[in-house]
């Protein structure tokens, strides 16, 4: 079967690297997405899929447009210290708003001093090309139930 909208699709050995060929991430389990912009997977990495069956080995170098988008300064803020618990450290994670938004979003601690917390809204991966590399495992039709709920289920189906 072909890759194509509403096929679930199983990639096996998938690797992320940096341009220096740092691996960022990888897995030799498989990971399974719901094909055709479900928002499960890389749009790039959707259209370089599309029309491939089982088998296929994919190798593809993405922009940070195609990614996690461009790093993005103005997400850096400076916020008073006592707005944190006491054990503030470097890398932790707390949801903030938006700048000039009710929307939520993460942000990361980037340095901490005695009246301050810096903290950065971009994704850790913002602004970083990277190569996505992996192995068509198994395709299928997706499930009715699938396609509604817009994401795979297990083999005995799903409960919300």
């Amino acid at each position: 079967m072909l890759i194509d909208k509403d096929t679930v699709v199983s990639l096996h050995f998938f690797k992320l690297t940096n341009q220096e060929g740092e691996v960022i991430d990888e897995s030799s389990t498989p990971v399974s997405y719901l094909h055709g912009g479900y928002g499960s997977m890389f749009p790039s990495v959707e259209l370089a899929l599309q029309g491939k069956e089982a088998g296929y080995d994919l190798s593809l170098l993405m922009e940070p447009e195609d990614t996690f988008g461009e790093y993005d300064s103005e997400l850096i803020r400076v916020e008073p210290r006592n707005a944190f618990p006491d054990n503030v450290q470097k890398g932790m994670q707390f949801e903030g708003s938006a700048n000039n938004s009710e929307d939520q979003m993460v942000y990361t601690v980037i340095d901490v001093t005695d009246d301050t917390v810096v903290v950065d809204g971009n994704h850790p991966l913002a602004g970083i090309a990277l190569k996505f590399e992996c192995s068509v495992m198994d395709v299928r039709a997706a499930t009715l139930e699938e396609i509604s709920h817009g994401h795979v289920h297990g083999p005995h189906g799903h409960h919300h």
